[in-house]
């Protein structure tokens, strides 16, 4: 067996297992990760196979930039198992199933268009060079499909915002209430915390501040250093 099936045994197995988790993660966050798995590992099959612009691409501005983006956005909003089964929009598992049919339609489609056509060699397609080869291919005979395509991201980003979104059972609070709730609480000031060093002998951030009687602030200090000091 040569090296570049064992690279692609080897990769496509682990970009498979990844796509499997992000059907079966119990986490959104857990999909994420698994996703970026699996791009990762296409990525160097991409440049195993000689693309290495595209492997490139593949690991900078989808794994690096666009995927660790919906990471984040899934860690700042903390969905987790129990609110997934909640349908906040109506219809949204329709739409879901529908949309899953058709792109299963579609990539049904593309093994069996590349399966019953003849494959072109590496040596042929990097011909006049793998960056012109790449754009001649997405800007000419293949136009169409990558514009729906990039259409997947636009995908992408209208998910996390059904992720996000969240029905208001309450009437949202005005800056009164809130203020007036904020100086009901059982440990409420008046003020911000002061700053650790502010009127101390020095300043650092293990120094509690000064209170007006000369005084030292704790609360000016973290427990941690607390502890330390």
């Amino acid at each position: 067996m040569n090296p570049e099936a064992v690279a692609f045994w080897v990769l496509g197995s682990i970009a498979l297992a990844g796509a499997v988790g992000v059907v079966i993660a119990p986490k959104a966050v857990y999909s994420a990760l698994y996703l970026a798995a699996t791009m990762i590992a296409l990525a160097i099959l991409y440049v195993a196979e000689e693309a290495l612009f595209l492997g490139v691409v593949q690991i900078v501005v989808y794994t690096g930039a666009v995927m660790m983006l919906f990471l984040f956005v899934l860690m700042l909003i903390g969905v987790d198992s129990a609110q997934s089964l909640v349908e906040t929009i109506r219809g949204q598992r329709i739409a879901g199933v529908l949309a899953g049919i058709g792109f299963g339609i579609l990539l049904i489609a593309g093994i069996g268009s590349a399966a019953t056509s003849d494959f072109t060699g590496l040596a042929q397609a990097n011909a006049d060079g793998n960056v012109q080869g790449l754009a001649q291919l997405i800007f000419t005979r293949n136009l169409w499909a990558f514009e729906l395509t990039s259409a997947l991201l636009i995908t992408a980003a209208l998910g996390a915002m059904v992720l996000a979104h969240r029905e208001r059972l309450e009437r949202r609070l005005t800056q009164r209430e809130m203020a007036v709730d904020r100086f009901r609480a059982p440990a409420a000031r008046a003020t911000p915390m002061p700053n650790p060093g502010v009127f101390a002998t020095r300043n650092a951030v293990d120094t509690p501040a000064r209170l007006p009687d000369g005084s030292d602030s704790d609360d000016s200090v973290s427990s941690v250093l607390r502890e330390l000091r």
